[in-house]
């Protein structure tokens, strides 16, 4: 079993930056690919990005290429999404999730709000 946080989010003008954070439970973080998804309202959960175990290559989504930046300190169970240049576009609710080597994210966080206003 994992159990996962997110932290930070919150309200945020248009152009600026938020820093989501997704504590993890589980002896071997190292060896989950973790992913952030989002889900804006109305609107299907779509993927944000990925970050894999070492040597941690990224994928993100075209929308967020250039803008967000996924990192892990696998020595706190930590992963991070940074975002810059933020839209209102962002607006969702973010999600981090983790696949621990069943080829899909089995676990999720409760999710926490991005609020971007123009």
């Amino acid at each position: 079993q994992v159990h996962l946080v997110e932290l930070g989010g919150g309200l945020v003008q248009a152009g600026g930056s938020l820093r989501l954070s997704c504590a993890a439970s589980g002896r071997t973080f190292s060896s989950y690919t973790m992913g952030w998804f989002r889900q804006a309202p109305g609107k299907e959960r779509e993927f944000v990005g990925s970050i894999s175990r070492s040597p941690s290559s990224t994928y993100y989504t075209d929308s967020v290429k250039g803008r967000f930046t996924i990192s892990r300190d696998n020595a706190k169970n930590m992963v991070s999404l940074q975002m810059n240049s933020l839209k209102p576009e962002d607006t969702a609710v973010y999600y981090c999730a983790a696949d621990v080597g069943k080829q899909s994210y089995d676990y999720w966080g409760q999710g926490t709000q991005v609020t971007v206003s123009s």
